[in-house]
């Protein structure tokens, strides 16, 4: 009777067990792919290429060089030809006391600062001044201001072109640095996301396991081979494995969620990562990197380098800068000549003494010296001073770039020995899990022992993929220390 009372008792507990556990796996809503499907499959290389394409960090980025080259498209407005022209006219008791009509074309030169003049005026007039007056017809004039003292090697207007066009490197190097900074962001993502899928995978594969096992000791209960409580141990590790199934789903998910803040289609419109996306397999899991690696990253980083390149390019901007206030320290001696003719078209017909020739001509000098210079020479110190902070900068950021790139090169060095570890000690876990498996099936162990030996491989398995994803952001880490970037594989 009480063996009776017993199996009945057991078969009962069984039954409660098995529905609760029915009704737990139901919880969990995330699906997961059994079979891998390589057209669910999104790797790097997709990510990249929809990155570059979409991304509004990208196409942000490519405004900065866009908008240097209108600044060097409003420093060419400098050197555009100007046309200015007058006209008065004073009239009065049927006397008219001037009538001027003023016309001239200046186009500026690049060679020497100077500019060329082309003018034509009318003064007539019965109170316009002797010194300006004109017949009926007019002057016309063709000349050049030439600045032979200060502005003659070089001037605001091309200090400012050449300064401008400089900064369109500047901003092609910030543009590189801002791009490599957020692929940088989305590689760690992207491996984020790695892990955690694989780490829902590891446990949804030892919770497999543990249902399985239970469904034995419930049929071995059943027949009295299994004593009852072994079920209720098998349970317990049932349900220790949905709590940790159920928080790694969530991970899961708001790790996929991150990662779909990086993607966009064509049409500017924000794209969601499917549910049974599935992230690329690593079947060599880390290779230990090479010192030939290392010399190429060194040598890109000491001459590719954006944030270098960006100090060089302040280094060439301040030169101009420079030179231009070198040239500010010259006394302004500008002459001005014209050559003047009454002729006002080509085929008018004029005296050859008052058409073009060098007996007829306006010229002036004009110059001017501040006798201190204090302030052309105060500024010309401010340069200088900027110049030596930019060398200070550049020697440092160049020592700091190349450390940072050796250091990154030995956390990856160190991720792939530690993988190496890892992987023979995964090995050596699944000879201990199938020695006790057997053990236990001739009756000389216990399931605690199994459940212990099988955890503790689940966490091998996800502290392994954790290295994994650990070793790739720091190879994403390293090209990026060095100033580029790079579609991990």
């Amino acid at each position: 009777m009480n063996i009776l009372l017993k199996k009945i008792s057991g078969v009962l507990l069984l039954f409660v067990l098995s529905a609760e556990v029915i009704f737990a796996q139901k919880a969990i809503t995330l699906p997961v792919s059994k079979h891998t499907d390589s057209t669910k499959v999104f790797a790097l290389d997709d990510l990249q290429l929809m990155v570059f394409r979409y991304h509004p960090i990208i196409k942000q980025a490519a405004l900065l060089s866009e908008s240097a080259r209108a600044k060097v498209l409003q420093s060419l407005g400098y050197f555009d030809p100007e046309l200015k022209a007058g006209f008065s006219r004073k009239l009065f008791g049927n006397t008219e006391y001037y009538n001027r009509w003023n016309n001239e074309l200046k186009i500026p030169l690049w060679l020497a600062g100077a500019d060329l003049k082309v003018g034509y005026e009318r003064n007539v007039g019965t109170y316009v001044n002797p010194e300006s007056r004109t017949n009926g017809e007019g002057l016309s004039a063709v000349g050049l201001s030439i600045p032979l003292g200060q502005g003659l090697i070089i001037d605001a207007r091309r200090s400012t072109l050449r300064q401008s066009k400089i900064m369109v490197q500047y901003a092609e190097a910030d543009q590189l640095k801002q791009i490599n900074g957020a692929w940088y962001g989305i590689v760690k993502d992207y491996w984020n996301w790695y892990y955690t899928h694989k780490q829902f995978e590891l446990v949804n594969e030892g919770l497999d396991l543990a249902q399985r096992r239970f469904k034995a000791l419930s049929a071995q209960t059943l027949i009295g081979d299994k004593p009852g409580i072994d079920s209720v141990e098998a349970y317990i590790t049932v349900q220790e494995r949905i709590i940790q199934k159920e928080k790694t789903a969530i991970e899961l998910q708001n790790a996929r969620l991150v990662l779909s803040n990086h993607l966009w289609n064509e049409a500017g419109n924000p794209m969601e990562l499917p549910a049974d996306a599935l992230p690329q397999s690593m079947v060599n899991k880390a290779a230990r990197p090479n010192a030939q690696l290392l010399d190429s990253l060194l040598g890109q980083a000491a001459n590719q380098h954006p944030e270098i390149l960006k100090l060089r390019s302040k280094g060439e901007q301040l030169a101009v800068e420079k030179s231009y206030r070198q040239e500010m320290l010259k006394p302004k001696l500008n002459v001005i000549g014209n050559l003047i003719s009454s002729r006002t078209g080509i085929n008018s017909n004029v005296p050859g003494y008052y058409d073009f020739n060098w007996s007829n001509y306006k010229v002036g000098v004009e110059l001017a010296f501040p006798l201190f210079l204090r302030a052309e020479r105060g500024k010309l110190r401010e340069v200088k001073i900027k110049q030596q902070e930019l060398n200070y900068d550049l020697q440092q950021s160049g020592r700091e770039i190349r450390n940072q790139v050796m250091a990154s090169y030995n956390d990856l060095s160190a991720y792939a020995a530690q993988l190496a570890v890892q992987l023979k000690s995964i090995e050596n876990q699944q000879v201990l899990v199938n020695g006790e498996n057997q053990k236990f099936n001739l009756g000389e162990s216990t399931l605690f022992l199994i459940n212990s030996r099988e955890t503790k491989l689940i966490e091998m398995k996800i502290k392994q993929e954790s290295m994994v994803a650990g070793y790739q952001k720091a190879l994403a880490e390293l090209y990026y220390k060095a100033g580029t970037r790079a579609v991990l594989k």
